[in-house]
């Protein structure tokens, strides 16, 4: 388990389709990878129809967990290359994280005492 902050959960919420675009741009800034869900937007922007059929609004919801000293190059990068700087394009926004459990990649990959790390050796 990792208790330490050098963690953050960086969220990142665009349009249906948009969530592998938003994996590369966070895998090419240095992260490992990420996590897309499916959702659906509420927002008073998103109450849209098409021939009196309100039409809803998929999302994609991308969950990356990151070192801190890493965030700000992936936040850059996923803003530059899915445009969240353009309205309607999507947001983003950081967690810090506490607590950490589990044997996932990107835990193991910062300690060395994973047992993913060790070898029959060992």
């Amino acid at each position: 388990m990792s208790d330490e902050n050098d963690l953050v959960l960086i969220v990142t919420i665009v349009k249906k389709g948009w969530g592998d675009k938003v994996v590369k741009a966070s895998r090419k800034a240095g992260a490992r990878g990420g996590t897309i869900i499916f959702g659906r937007g509420t927002g008073v922007h998103e109450n849209k129809s098409l021939l009196g059929m309100l039409i809803e609004p998929e999302k994609e919801v991308v969950f990356t967990i990151a070192e801190t000293a890493s965030a700000d190059a992936i936040i850059e990068s996923v803003s530059k290359d899915v445009g969240l700087n353009k309205p309607g394009c999507g947001l983003g926004f950081v967690v810090p994280l506490e607590k950490v459990f589990g044997t996932a990649h990107v835990l193991c990959d910062l300690h060395q005492n994973c047992e993913l790390h060790k070898t029959e050796d060992e």
